[in-house]
């Protein structure tokens, strides 16, 4: 038992404890009172973290209790006894005769029990060996050459935030994936929409666009989920909203660097429906699409064959107010992105007087002009319409001197299109 300090230790006869007892007891035992202030030279206590002293390396000598000592585990001279053993089996190996002698040294030691640290390799002498040949890739996996000519990237080899080495391939890649996002006219499996309401509601969308400052990928992607909603869920009228507001918070979650929050986009629906009901038609839509959500818009396409021709801002903002009025036609859903862009980049080159469908466009689009003849005549018939007073947005965004004021400018004359088109 550990003793107070300050009494005198009182010796009887049964329970005799010799000064060397007291003095190991009071020195060894971790329950002894220490005193608070530590001798001279002697590490201080940590309290908030654990005793750093050597007290837990002490041990307490019971009185009339001998004290046990602790055996330490032998090491066996590990060394000397694998290095007997080895000598063993090299002698034993020794005496093998002549027709095992074909068996290389290691076999034979191995078979005895050594390890290859044991015996003593003997020294190979290190002769040159030639490198193998570099086999040559098929020609079905070999990367086309593009023509130094058609090469649009070679400018940005420096730019690793361009992606010079893969432009072409991402884009060869958009242009295979459109095979899997193509639509037909569905409105006929819309009960209570038309093609009117599809409009205004993309209008909207424009304006939403343009009031949260959002990126035009982002208004081209929600246009797209919308479209491949509709095409599987039937939707009321009264919803309709609800499904473009929903789509255009994904594509901005998809796209965008900040995107807004639900509550922004209850608030732009004049809180007409609730969180629940806006969380509820996103997991919706996005089950509907297996959350494969990177559809091919014709924006990027527009951009990259605009780049082919090295157009200016004003002839690539023209593209693109025909672009994006054809999002506004149930007939030019079917059409596809990249298909699309090359038709307004045509009618944009026209109209500007930069040229035709060159070979470079054909090269980096895989289209002929004569595979952009349709979708061209249906978007200058759509130019020549009367505008719709319900349908604003765009013409007023692209009448603005930010945007070049492309909306201003007279259609260009259909005999000049079919004469580009013929070539």
């Amino acid at each position: 038992m550990p003793f107070s300090r300050g009494k005198k230790t009182t010796v009887t006869a049964g329970n005799k404890l010799s000064k060397e007892n007291i003095t190991e007891n009071q020195e060894d035992g971790p329950h002894v009172k220490r005193s608070s202030s530590p001798p001279h030279g002697a590490p201080k206590k940590r309290t908030a973290m654990v005793d750093i002293t050597n007290a837990h390396k002490l041990q307490v000598s019971l009185p009339g209790k001998k004290k046990e000592q602790v055996k330490k585990p032998v090491k066996k001279n590990i060394t000397s006894t694998v290095s007997a053993k080895n000598q063993a089996n090299l002698k034993k190996s020794s005496s093998v005769s002549s027709s095992e002698g074909s068996a290389t040294e290691k076999e034979r030691v191995e078979e005895k029990g050594a390890t290859r640290k044991d015996v003593a390799a003997p020294v190979k002498e290190l002769v040159p060996t030639t490198p193998p040949a570099i086999q040559e890739q098929p020609a079905c996996l070999q990367k086309p050459a593009i023509p130094k000519e058609f090469d649009i990237d070679a400018e940005n080899a420096q730019d690793c935030f361009m992606s010079p080495e893969y432009a072409k391939d991402i884009f060869d890649y958009l242009k295979q994936r459109e095979e899997k996002f193509v639509l037909s006219n569905y409105m006929s499996k819309q009960p209570s929409l038309n093609t009117e309401m599809r409009a205004i509601l993309v209008d909207w969308l424009v304006e939403v666009q343009e009031n949260f400052e959002l990126f035009h990928e982002t208004l081209y992607l929600a246009v797209k989920l919308t479209d491949h909603y509709l095409a599987q869920t039937p939707v009321h009228r009264e919803l309709l909203q609800l499904v473009g507001s929903t789509t255009m918070l994904i594509a901005s979650k998809f796209e965008e660097r900040s995107p807004p929050c639900v509550d922004d986009f209850l608030y732009i629906c004049d809180d007409a429906y609730k969180r629940e009901e806006l969380i509820a038609m996103e997991a919706s839509v996005l089950q509907s699409l297996s959350f494969d959500i990177n559809i091919p818009i014709p924006y990027r396409f527009l951009r990259r064959y605009a780049k082919c021709v090295s157009a200016g801002m004003d002839t690539l903002t023209l593209a693109r107010y025909y672009c994006e009025l054809s999002l506004l036609e149930m007939d030019l859903v079917p059409v596809r992105g990249s298909l699309l862009a090359s038709a307004c980049l045509l009618m944009a080159l026209v109209t500007k007087n930069l040229g035709r469908w060159s070979p470079i466009l054909q090269f980096h689009s895989g289209y002929q002009s004569s595979d952009l003849a349709p979708v061209v005549r249906k978007v200058h018939s759509m130019l020549l319409a009367p505008p719709d007073d319900k349908l604003k947005a765009i013409r007023s965004k692209y009448s603005h001197k930010v945007f070049f004021q492309v909306a201003t400018l007279p259609v260009v004359d259909i005999v000049l299109l079919e004469e580009s088109l013929s070539q």
